[in-house]
């Protein structure tokens, strides 16, 4: 299954770095940026995660929260939001049910091995909990500044 432009968002609820379970529907009155990634502590997906960070405020300022999952558990959640100081939540989705409902739990290559794991994407939901746009295979460079483009002139 995957989503498209238009459609519910699929709810969930997951684990998240604070302790407690989050549910996509609680926020349903304001904007979500949902972007999924690979791997904690990586390059990419620390550079996105810090450039997410560093807009953050006006972010919140445009009434988006952000919200982060890949597949690490909640305790590397943690380590990764202390190092990095990250002010969203981070949530862990281990069996990839929520990443195979939006569409991003895909066959990858790396140096000649296959496997399965997380598309980097993200997600705009809108305050009536509809996708309003996504971007696949995401290329960190400039991807935060998009989201907020698209945030500031469509919302």
């Amino acid at each position: 299954m995957t989503v498209e432009v238009g459609m519910l968002a699929p709810d969930f609820a997951l684990p998240a770095n604070n302790g407690e379970t989050v549910k996509l529907s609680s926020f349903q009155g304001e904007n979500v940026i949902l972007y999924f990634y690979p791997k904690d502590m990586t390059p990419g997906c620390t550079t996105e995660a810090c450039d997410f960070r560093d807009q953050h405020e006006s972010f919140k300022g445009l009434d988006a929260v952000i919200l982060g999952i890949s597949p690490d558990p909640v305790d590397r959640h943690v380590k990764f939001v202390e190092k990095h100081g990250l002010p969203f939540l981070l949530l862990a989705d281990p069996d990839h049910q929520v990443a195979e409902a939006y569409g991003v739990w895909k066959l990858k290559k790396n140096f000649g091995k296959e496997y399965m794991g997380i598309e980097r994407s993200t997600f705009v939901i809108n305050k009536e909990g509809k996708i309003a746009k996504e971007w696949r295979k995401v290329k960190v460079k400039g991807h935060v500044e998009e989201a907020m483009e698209f945030l500031g002139e469509k919302l």
